[in-house]
């Protein structure tokens, strides 16, 4: 979307990134089509997960709106801004390229080791009030939706676990150095504990739609 759509629900959303939250009347307007068209489109948007809608906006910038009665403006959600370029793919892999061939394989090791321990200290404060296995997954789970991983947990048989992954972010950056993936899978099993196994089941990296780890309880010793 580099170019200005000149209409249709693509150039709402680029009226939305380029001049920031606008009334349903404002976008109406500057998309050439009736109020009543620019409602459809905006709630058409809205089920599609790419704006939202907030009350009250300042009737001081908005003097059409009704007495009594704020506008309302529509807003872009992150995934309405991920509708545009977005290069931060290739800088991440520029970047892991330049550090590995200028500083060697070790300084990278490194860096990946500094994001694993960030994120273990994050995880783990989270978890740390989780009773069982099956809070800490599903608070894992969260946990890496709120990173925009689209995690979710499942519940499987005999008390195993799937924690899902449908988008994978830092894809770009994984496939130029799958020290990520390796990273990732040995931070879950240390946030998990001992008292499970987890295993990656799928991988985007292998060909799969999505990456999964299964989790399975582990029996507990009996005491001697």
């Amino acid at each position: 979307m580099s170019v200005a759509p000149r209409s249709g629900p693509e150039a709402m959303l680029y009226q939305l990134k380029s001049r920031g939250p606008q009334t349903a009347a404002t976008l109406a307007a500057a998309c050439a089509i009736t109020p009543m068209g620019a409602h459809k489109q905006l709630k058409a948007l809205q089920e599609q997960g790419l704006v939202v809608c907030h009350e009250p906006v300042d009737r001081a910038t908005e003097p059409a709106a009704a007495a009594g009665r704020p506008a309302r403006s529509w807003a872009l959600t992150a995934a309405g801004h991920g509708r545009f370029p977005d290069r931060h793919g290739d800088l991440a892999v520029q970047l892991i390229r330049h550090a590995s061939e200028l500083l060697g394989p070790a300084a990278l090791e490194l860096l990946i080791s500094a994001r694993e321990r960030d994120s273990e200290a994050l995880y783990l404060a989270r978890l740390s009030a989780c009773p069982d296995l099956g809070a800490r997954v599903r608070v894992l789970a969260e946990l890496r939706a709120e990173e925009g991983y689209m995690a979710s947990a499942q519940a499987l048989d005999g008390g195993a676990w799937l924690l899902i992954e449908d988008h994978c972010p830092i894809c770009a950056a994984a496939r130029s150095c799958q020290g990520f993936c390796r990273s990732e899978l040995d931070l879950f099993r240390r946030c998990l504990g001992p008292a499970a196994s987890v295993e990656r089941s799928e991988h985007q990296l292998d060909g799969a739609r999505r990456c999964a780890y299964r989790i399975v309880p582990l029996a507990s010793t009996p005491a001697v």
